[in-house]
């Protein structure tokens, strides 16, 4: 039954998902304190709508990074080999974000406060710019291509249980200590843990072997000394059409896992609780959804997947905020799981393994990172930002931000629908080594 589906997980897949689940702990923990902790522990100010503004400026600082490393480690990647690179992201992200949890208040040491907070961003965005793309190549260059877009899709999974980890954390922690108790010492707890969480994730990755596709190249001595100048002198046209396809997850992700939640407190007046529960269900409904999804788009291709999810968010944007005014919980969690995960896994599964096939091997670390980083630093680490201020210009309604991000998820199934289909039917597939569920 296993080879009529061709439901095959190569240990590549679950080494990489493991690790990125480990390493996008950090990550996802910090989105949710610029949420709920950081516009008070580090920009303390009378009015509460510069201090979120202020915080979600440095979430957007870790974005701005994130096509630095991304092209750095991409190309690294592309001429050493993914797995190196995949060691040396757990490194940056795990010491950067365990040195946030000890960063003193502003009312300690003033505005050295938010510029440890701006550097440890920086490194932390850095080390994320080359490790969602290095773990999706490694789990689809061990893949054979009937299998190739599931396997691609996985690690996506592990950043819904990465950000599943640090929700859960928080939440524990705010529920079980007092308001004081938490926003003194409490969430710095959460971010203490990244220690342990990215010493396990490296020795999870010490069992991975390199991608045999890459060593293939390598032998051959294909690999290029600068990945970035082929990635332009032979892809053409696909780069920005890349770019513009990447636009969607990026606005399926962030605006309802981190801008809601302010949007929820600020606007609506619901407690954290039901803001946080509701990412916490998304979150888990995507150990289920990023595989299912992946493994459709092996089946019919991986821009029919893409398109769902893109159209679909453009059509449910107005009913999200909707459902977000309601300020119930069922109907907050109902927002937050049709854009949040149906919408969001379907775009995020599909390009997954869509980018693994669209550029070539040697230069094909280098091209994912570029065409996801730079859009995601665009779109994904501005958006909290941007729909703060459209909510704030419209007197606290939700409908130009509704506009807002209706537009850009237009342009990214634009982005798509331009592109050609990447899926390999009845291919020769190469041996890959199998782990069974």
């Amino acid at each position: 039954m296993r080879d009529t589906m061709t439901f095959r997980i190569n240990r590549a897949t679950i080494g990489a998902t493991v690790g990125t689940a480990l390493e996008w702990y950090d990550f996802s923990l910090y989105g949710t304190a610029s949420a709920l902790v950081f516009p008070t522990v580090f920009f303390p100010t009378q009015d509460a709508t510069v201090a979120t503004l202020a915080s979600f400026a440095t979430f957007a600082v870790g974005f701005f990074a994130r096509p630095i490393g991304g092209l750095i480690i991409g190309n690294l990647g592309d001429r050493y080999g993914r797995r190196q690179m995949l060691f040396l992201t757990l490194v940056l992200m795990g010491i950067s974000s365990t040195l946030i949890g000890v960063i003193p208040s502003y009312d300690a040491i003033g505005m050295t406060a938010p510029v440890l907070l701006v550097v440890l961003r920086v490194l932390q965005g850095f080390g994320a710019g080359g490790e969602y793309a290095g773990a999706t190549l490694l789990a689809a260059e061990h893949s054979t291509s009937k299998a190739r877009g599931m396997n691609a899709a996985i690690p996506g999974a592990g950043n819904a249980a990465g950000a599943l980890l640090a929700t859960g954390v928080l939440t524990l922690l705010s529920t079980t200590l007092s308001h004081d108790a938490f926003m003194a010492w409490g969430w710095r707890v959460a971010f203490l843990l990244s220690i342990a969480v990215s010493a396990t994730g490296i020795l999870i990755r010490l069992r991975v072997d390199e991608s045999p596709e890459f060593t293939e190249v390598k032998t051959a001595g294909r690999a290029p000394r600068v990945a970035i100048t082929e990635l332009f002198r032979t892809a053409g046209r696909k780069i920005p059409l890349a770019m513009l396809a990447s636009i969607g997850p990026n606005v399926a992700s962030y605006l309802p896992s981190v801008y809601a939640l302010t949007y929820l407190a600020t606007n609506v007046g619901a407690p954290e609780w039901i803001g946080l529960t509701g990412i916490l269900i998304g979150n888990l409904l995507k150990l289920v959804t990023i595989p299912l999804a992946g493994w459709i788009s092996d089946r019919v291709g991986r821009r029919p997947v893409f398109l769902a999810g893109a159209l679909g968010a453009v059509v449910l944007i107005y009913p999200f905020f909707f459902l977000l005014d309601v300020g119930t919980p069922l109907a907050v969690w109902a927002a937050l799981v049709l854009i949040f995960t149906f919408c969001n896994d379907a775009m995020l599964a599909a390009q997954s393994g869509f980018m693994s096939e669209l550029f070539e091997v040697r230069y094909r670390y280098t091209g994912v990172t570029f065409s996801r980083e730079i859009t995601g630093a665009l779109v994904g680490g501005t958006l909290p930002f941007v729909a703060a201020s459209l909510t704030s210009a419209a007197g606290g309604d939700s409908w130009l931000v509704a506009l807002y991000c209706g537009v850009l998820l237009a342009l990214a199934a634009l982005g798509m629908f331009l592109l050609p289909e990447t899926r390999v039917v009845d291919a020769e597939d190469r041996p890959a080594t199998v782990a069974t569920p």
